[in-house]
């Protein structure tokens, strides 16, 4: 998969004013950037090419390209990096709307199933197509459900200093305070890879895509930090991946609990200040000196 990736701003100064007790002065403000990333798919049918326009979402500008792949894979489009033969901007005359528009072109020989609503779109958590019939679609779309697992043990205090070590390498959250994170560790809490992006759920995709796109998936001995809440959407997505461990340093809500049951991942939150909730301890989970 050849990536050409973007170079964009993802953080915007702004003149404000500060109000402080009695008195207001002019500050200089960073803030996340937010635009619009339209997604689109060309692929081979008979002798010609067909584009599609996948999705819009609204996301920090930067690693587009692996949001896209990311994206692509966690709704079941694409089930292997080598279903992607290149992914790059278009050549348009106004250079704003090229840096808001990724082409993904797959590979010659595969045609995506893009017609069938359940394998594509049953992740959108705003859709209201939550619950039983999602929790089934990604069990028949996910390539790694059925994988066998090994058994991870982790520290107690490798746990509780996952939260602080996220935060720490969030340069964009230190800049604007408005923008959420997603990390990948190893079990001894070393950090392996971070995405930063105004939705939560771009930041993950994007980090899904760079994992898709460097061979390294399915992510069963990892560990997923989230810097806010546990979402459904960002706990299916996490289960296209892979992921068997995931830890918030929000809440879980409850249909999030409920496909982590059903697909037996260990799902952890309010992770932080030496303490968190399990809401679902996996079958190969263990926490070191924890009964």
């Amino acid at each position: 998969m050849k990536a050409h990736l973007l170079s964009n701003k993802s953080v915007k100064q702004i003149e404000i004013v500060k109000v402080k007790d009695n008195s207001s002065f002019q500050y200089t403000d960073d803030v996340s950037v937010e635009e619009p990333l339209e997604i689109r798919v060309v692929y081979h049918l008979a002798d010609k090419k067909e584009s599609r326009n996948i999705s819009v979402t609204m996301r920090t500008p930067g690693n587009d390209a692996e949001l896209a792949a990311g994206f692509l894979f966690t709704e079941g489009i694409i089930f292997d990096r080598k279903q992607i033969e290149s992914i790059y901007a278009p050549q348009a005359e106004c250079a704003r709307n090229s840096e808001n528009i990724i082409i993904v072109e797959l590979a010659e020989g595969f045609v995506p199933d893009l017609m069938n609503a359940d394998r594509n779109f049953y992740t959108t958590s705003s859709c209201g197509v939550c619950g039983k019939g999602s929790i089934e679609s990604i069990r028949t779309v996910s390539s790694f459900h059925n994988q066998t697992k090994e058994n991870i043990e982790v520290s107690l205090e490798t746990l509780y200093q996952l939260s602080e070590k996220l935060q720490s390498f969030q340069n964009n959250f230190s800049a604007t305070g408005g923008i959420h994170a997603s990390g990948i560790f190893d079990r001894e809490g070393n950090l392996l890879a971070l995405r930063e992006d105004v939705g939560r759920h771009n930041a993950l995709d994007k980090l899904i895509g760079h994992a898709l796109s460097a061979g390294l998936l399915p992510l069963h001995d990892k560990i997923l930090v989230l810097s806010g809440r546990a979402s459904f959407e960002l706990i299916q997505k996490a289960a296209m991946a892979g992921i068997s461990i995931i830890a918030a340093i929000g809440a879980p809500s409850s249909l999030a609990v409920d496909l982590a049951k059903e697909f037996d991942i260990t799902l952890l939150g309010f992770l932080r200040d030496n303490r968190f909730n399990i809401y679902h301890s996996g079958s190969h989970f263990k926490i070191e000196n924890v009964l």
